[in-house]
């Protein structure tokens, strides 16, 4: 800040000067101590008010224009509004030559994390071409590495998997193995994560401008704890979310949670969810749109609101905080929102009285929201169906698609039903291969693996496992997704997520992906649906107990089982009949697997499953439903077995 100039009078006594003297010096203050330059200010205002007012008020009328400008400048610095014709212009820059991208995108990578022991002990002797990389390095899965991020876990400094060493770790949500993986994570995956963000936001706002409006987010930061050599540890939605670029990088995109910090940190996520649902309700008509990471969280919020919706509006009618919030720094920061308002409390009681089975809900509330978003693929199709009937004709979008380990694709074409979305590679973000997935005979003959091939030689209609190399040490990883492209925007392909390619039904020859069980389910709904019920949510078994085993689907319904034994006794038989793999219906029929069994749980069995995640230390924003839970998982096999109200046995292949 350059300092404050002032002509003084050469008649002006000594003691003027002194004052003049203090004041410059005082105003040659840098302005990160604004508040002490204030409270300084007055004390030299009180002493000299009486001799020098003509003086003192220039000063202050200059030291305020400088202080204006000041943080003008530091506001400018700290919130760059996303230029939204800028970054699409970025991206159509970056995705037209995509292998040379590609190329200089792995040179860094590999330039940057050269002395890394892993990459050292392969013999790449620094060597950062494509042909080298992949004839030295192997392709590995977690367990291959897992040692290594032990050790970085542990505390070992030295370049291990990185040339800078790892400061972070993150946490898988565990729901698919039924643990947490260790992942390293760090300022430069970060970035990449914000690029992605920034890429589609610019997409999405392109077709569905947002002012300067609030986002009604729900999200929840689980705790961060200290690994034994005391590095941070956190779900990756919580080392997101704690991250300064977050924050920054959401009001560039003009799309800040209208929840202060204390509820998105809260400890308690039935409390925090609850104060999501009434900062919405006290800036519903500054809602520009709906966010949570996972369409699951987002009818899981919406159901809440059902059950507590009468008291979220006595809440807002006597300004007063329910009781069931007992998280100190929760209260303290919702009684500094929440003001006696019986005007908005009558309004939301009246529009939710009005709504027939709470269709619309979510444009009722919040009539100025522009669109519903989150990861809507893969798992969370199923959540879709009840996400629309609260949406009514706000669009569902679906975001950007990627993992713990990284983010791999960005939605360009935000238009599109969830259901028909696809994703972008960014080339510049990691270095992908892709492993054919598509039947070889030959190959298969010979025993030869096929080989990965670059992000432009892919195929449309071809599907494929990705492999990641990243900017956090994941060199050559086998992610587990299985995609399948779908075209190219300039030379990157488009892709649309399939399954995890590990989530299988497998008792014989049969082959039922985590897509095959979704598609059944999808189909006995149909019948369930005749009833005037729905399915909460699903997943699955494999029962070897029995000879010959079968397969074992756990329903939670809508409604009482009792009331409707012979619509659930077809459900189960359309379950059987709705798996269509050849060597399933080929063993059912030889009896060389046992009749599918459809088991329906008590109500809040799936909550019970979410909660106990949560006290592993999971984050309600990374929770997905386990689609298949093999013995491994052994906890929550137990919850599902204890929770049955009726069991049936398919008669569909008598």
């Amino acid at each position: 800040m350059s300092s404050l100039s002032f002509e003084s009078d050469s008649n002006s006594s000594s003691s003027r000067n002194d004052s003049l003297s203090m004041t410059k010096q005082l105003l040659d203050e840098p302005l990160e101590e604004d508040s002490l330059i204030c409270t300084k200010m007055t004390h030299n205002v009180v002493q000299t008010l009486a001799i020098h007012v003509p003086l003192i008020v220039s000063s202050i009328f200059s030291l305020c224009k400088v202080v204006a400008a000041e943080l003008i400048v530091r506001m400018l610095e700290k919130i760059e509004i996303i230029d939204v014709n800028q970054t699409i212009e970025e991206f159509e820059s970056t995705t037209k030559d995509a292998e040379r991208v590609q190329r200089e995108t792995l040179k860094k990578i590999l330039e940057e994390n050269g002395s890394a022991e892993y990459l050292q002990n392969l013999g790449l002797n620094g060597s950062t071409d494509p042909e080298s990389f992949k004839a030295c390095v192997p392709l590995v899965t977690h367990k291959d590495l897992e040692p290594y991020i032990q050790r970085i876990a542990d505390g070992d400094t030295s370049p291990i998997l990185t040339g800078k060493a790892i400061t972070t770790i993150s946490l898988s949500s565990g729901t698919t193995q039924g643990k947490p993986k260790f992942i390293p994570f760090n300022d430069e995956l970060m970035e990449t994560t914000m690029q992605i963000y920034r890429t589609s936001f610019a997409f999405r706002n392109r077709e569905f401008p947002v002012g300067n409006g609030k986002a009604l987010q729900f999200i929840y930061s689980s705790k961060q704890f200290k690994t034994k050599g005391g590095l941070n540890a956190g779900t990756a939605t919580t080392n997101v979310y704690r991250n300064s670029q977050f924050k920054k990088g959401m009001k560039g995109m003009q799309s800040q949670c209208c929840s202060p910090d204390e509820v998105i940190f809260g400890p308690d996520f039935h409390q925090s969810l609850y104060c999501h649902l009434l900062c919405g309700l006290i800036f519903r008509e500054e809602i520009q749109l709906v966010f949570s990471t996972f369409a699951h969280s987002l009818v899981h919020a919406f159901r809440t609101f059902e059950l507590v919706w009468e008291e979220l509006c006595a809440d807002i009618r006597e300004g007063e905080l329910s009781s069931r919030i007992t998280v100190p720094s929760i209260r303290t920061a919702m009684s500094k929102i929440l003001k006696p308002d019986p005007e908005l409390a009558d309004l939301i009681h009246k529009k939710c009285s009005g709504l027939s089975n709470w269709y619309g809900l979510i444009p009722e509330l919040f009539p100025n929201a522009k669109y519903i978003y989150g990861i809507m693929t893969g798992s969370m199709e199923p959540y879709l169906k009840k996400l629309r009937h609260y949406a009514g004709d706000v669009p569902l979008m679906s975001a950007d698609y990627g993992s713990s380990e990284g983010w791999i694709g960005a939605n360009v074409n935000p238009t599109l039903p969830p259901e028909l979305a696809t994703f972008a590679v960014l080339p510049n973000i990691g270095y992908f291969e892709f492993i054919p997935l598509r039947e070889n005979v030959e190959g298969q003959v010979l025993g030869i693996e096929p080989k990965p091939v670059g992000l432009t030689e892919v195929k449309v209609g071809e599907e494929y496992e990705i492999v990641v190399t990243n900017v956090a040490g994941l060199y050559r990883y086998c992610l587990g997704d299985v995609v399948k492209i779908m075209g190219f925007h300039n030379s990157t392909p488009e892709m649309k997520f399939i399954c995890r390619r590990n989530l299988m039904l497998t008792i014989n020859i049969d082959k039922n992906t985590e897509k095959d069980l979704q598609l059944s389910v999808e189909e006995a709904a149909k019948v369930l649906a005749e009833e005037k019920l729905e399915v909460v949510d699903f997943t699955s078994h494999v029962d070897l107990s029995t000879d010959p085993g079968h397969y074992v689907i756990f329903w939670e319904i809508s409604g009482e089982v009792h009331l409707h034994e012979e619509a659930l006794q077809e459900c189960c038989n359309c379950l059987d009949r709705s798996f269509l793999d050849a060597g399933y219906i080929g063993s059912r029929k030889v009896n060389a697997i046992g009749p599918l069994e459809l088991r329906v749980l008590h109500k809040g069995t799936f909550q019970k499953i979410l909660d106990h995640y949560l006290g592993l230390g999971a984050a309600v924003s990374q929770f997905k439903t386990p689609r298949c839970v093999c013995l491994a998982n052994n906890t929550v096999l137990q919850i599902l077995c204890n929770n049955v109200a009726k069991n049936y046995f398919s008669t569909a292949f008598r």
